[in-house]
């Protein structure tokens, strides 16, 4: 039976984005970063706000530009990023209003449903809050917040596996897990097998996604370096971080695109802070593009780092997964350099590959099926 060849659908099994949650402490300016990521213009001053504000972005990629001009695409279609700024309260209930009344329940479970987690980290003085900035505090308090979340449902379910006579494996895996929490460390540096990652996936641990932190300065101050204590103080399990000013960065996506290269020159930045965040959620997330390209549409697709062919196929359509054939590849670099799939074909750059290839980053791939 012969199978047949496909790219990119838009269809609602199409997946192209991350979800990444915006959270942090009272005070320390989430909504501003949220507006200069987002270029949106979200209330700063909402208070005990109970509704999350949800921007998206798409993320630039010249690979998509140069495929989509080589097959005359009609459409192009970049990856996305969703970010989410997580309400500070659930309705009828209260924002905490210091780093010493932990964070709301609410907002952990909204954190739950994020890929990945931004910590704005107050570094600026707030005449609002009594307690002076102290980035590294929040982090660790961050930190802590996230082991102890995780900690009550692990602890209920060994309870229950002790008293039911449940599997050896995952029992001993809650163990291992507790302990390790037990110890104030998160579960993100803690090494796991991909069952026993799937097997935690039930829990909505929190501890155990990607997490960046983001200092936020006062544009006066403003220096875009890592304060000495923070560069010298943090360790192996505290994530990484970078620095911001939230206010310039909400200027700056409020301009007119051809106006904000002049703008980053005079403040000495070669970047906007969107540009330089979606890199690092990139590599936060261990993700990686592969395009696929045709005349009606040329299409970035983010998927995690170690994906094989079937996944890549599963995140374009849930057919394609299904009727798995092969996979037609091509490395974007041979791709442009050849000019096309045809010289790439006839010179050997054109590889079929099956459902276990580890897709690589710049991949053109079109997917063979049957169903």
């Amino acid at each position: 039976m012969t199978g047949r060849r496909a790219v990119a659908i838009a269809t609602p099994f199409a997946i192209n984005s991350m979800k990444v949650g915006i959270v942090g402490f009272p005070g320390a300016g989430k909504t501003t970063i949220f507006n200069a990521l987002t270029g949106l213009r979200a209330d700063t001053g909402a208070g005990a706000r109970t509704r999350d504000n949800v921007g998206v972005i798409k993320v630039p990629d010249a690979r998509v530009e140069r495929l989509a001009a080589m097959h005359n695409s009609r459409k192009k279609v970049y990856a996305e990023v969703v970010f989410v700024d997580v309400a500070p309260s659930a309705p009828g209930g209260a924002a905490r209003n210091s780093s010493k009344g932990g964070l709301p329940a609410a907002v952990l479970q909204a954190m739950q449903g994020c890929d990945a987690l931004v910590l704005v980290l107050r570094a600026f003085d707030n005449p609002a809050l009594a307690e002076p900035a102290d980035p590294l505090r929040e982090l660790r308090d961050f930190q802590t917040e996230l082991i102890l979340s995780d900690l009550a449902p692990l602890e209920n379910r060994r309870d229950r596996l002790g008293k039911e006579g449940g599997e050896a494996s995952e029992l001993a895996l809650l163990q291992r897990c507790i302990a390790h929490l037990e110890g104030g460390q998160p579960l993100a540096s803690l090494t796991l097998t991909p069952r026993e990652l799937s097997v935690l996936a039930g829990f909505g641990a929190l501890s155990n996604k990607p997490v960046l932190g983001l200092l936020n300065e006062d544009e006066r101050d403003f220096t875009g370096a890592l304060p000495a204590k923070l560069a010298a103080g943090t360790v192996a399990q505290e994530p990484p971080l970078m620095t911001i000013s939230g206010k310039i960065e909400m200027e700056i996506a409020a301009l007119a695109p051809a106006e904000q290269p002049e703008f980053l020159a005079a403040m000495g930045l070669e970047s906007s802070a969107r540009e330089r965040f979606v890199q690092r959620a990139y590599e936060l997330l261990m993700l990686i593009t592969f395009f696929t390209t045709r005349s009606d549409e040329s299409r970035a697709w983010p998927i995690r780092r170690g994906a094989t062919a079937l996944k890549a196929a599963g995140k374009v359509h849930s057919d394609m997964e299904r009727g798995f054939i092969r996979a037609e590849v091509i490395a974007y670099e041979d791709l442009i350099a050849l000019g096309g799939e045809k010289q790439a074909r006839e010179v050997g750059k054109l590889r079929l590959e099956g459902r276990d290839y580890g897709v690589r980053d710049g991949d053109v791939i079109a997917f063979r099926f049957n169903v």
